[in-house]
């Protein structure tokens, strides 16, 4: 695993530097869409609804929206607001774990010890084991502050961030006002049922049937040559429509190649062309007009068998020059 912040957890005088890692992960098969007719690539484009535009990524800005008015916030805007760099992370309080409600954790990250001695980092563990309680944490990820619940989980604390309290919803539902009578025979059976049911709950028991199954199918059309070739599913991409995105990385550098050779092919040629002309202009007097009738000079000098026929010689290089450019 790769840590994704680095910081210290602070409580008092206490200070356990830590690494954060991310503990959960999408076992998801990544898809994406295509054409059905022929297997392409859908791209999505970011088009200004106001001039039909595609918009490159480097001019989107930021809005809020409040029904009646928008309010446009440019990165400037942004970049005014006060930043939450802090790397630690404060706790707040210790709670009695059953006071933690489960509807409001969110994200699940390990801390691992940052330091010569993991002393401090098991005094704290073993300390919220003994009590039963949990830290309620403040700290701050990718500019944004959280709030977390810190526990214990084997032998690792366990960082999960909260949602704020505005962030659930309240279960209003008339229907749970209604009074409702259940016997006392009702319940014995319920009970008894539920019984019938118990285990101890241990997760790998538990699969993903619809992402086995997924993975199946698509080997099994692999094996058929059910396939098409990656690369035929992209088509030729508009520099300005792609929005700034690079899709492709090796279509990328093999175009950028292929237009850095093409730029140095172009810069010997035109080399080339400045030493004939500056060769043929050796005895031009060296003025900006005298330069640019420099290829002029060069034919009527190398024509000199008629004096009838100089004007006719002086055209000709206009003419070499209209194709040089």
């Amino acid at each position: 695993m790769r840590a994704i912040w680095k910081g210290a957890l602070t409580f008092g005088l206490v200070n356990v530097p830590v690494k954060v890692y991310s503990a959960t992960e999408d076992h998801d098969v990544s898809l994406h869409q295509v054409h059905n007719k022929d297997g392409g690539r859908i791209r999505y484009q970011r088009v200004c609804e106001i001039d039909g535009e595609v918009v490159p990524y480097s001019d989107i800005d930021k809005a809020y929206d409040d029904g009646d008015r928008t309010v446009v916030l440019t990165k400037e805007d942004l970049d005014s607001l006060p930043s939450e760099r802090s790397r630690e992370i404060d706790v707040v309080e210790f709670v009695p774990s059953e006071q933690v409600d489960l509807l409001t954790l969110d994200r699940a990250y390990y801390l691992e010890p940052d330091s010569a001695s993991p002393k401090a980092y098991v005094l704290l563990r073993r300390t919220l084991e003994q009590t039963d309680r949990t830290a309620i944490v403040r700290f701050s990820l990718r500019q944004k502050t959280r709030l977390a619940a810190l526990r214990v989980r084997g032998d690792v604390l366990v960082l999960q961030t909260l949602l704020w309290a505005d962030e659930v919803r309240e279960a209003a539902f008339p229907s749970l006002d209604e009074s409702v009578r259940i016997s006392a025979k009702e319940l014995e059976l319920s009970a008894s049922l539920v019984e019938s049911f118990s285990s101890d709950f241990t997760p790998s028991d538990f699969t993903d049937e619809y992402q086995e199954e997924l993975r199946t199918l698509i080997e099994a059309k692999l094996e058929k040559g059910d396939a098409l070739d990656t690369a035929e599913t992209f088509g030729e991409k508009d520099e300005e429509d792609s929005g700034g995105e690079v899709i492709d990385l090796m279509a990328a550098l093999r175009a950028s190649v292929e237009r850095s050779r093409a730029a140095r092919g172009a810069d010997a040629s035109d080399k080339k062309t400045t030493d004939a002309a500056a060769s043929g202009s050796a005895k031009a007097s060296g003025s900006a007009a005298d330069k640019k009738k420099a290829p002029a000079t060069k034919t009527a000098a190398s024509s000199k068998a008629s004096a009838a026929k100089t004007a006719p010689a002086r055209k000709a290089p206009a003419k070499k020059t209209a194709k040089a450019s």
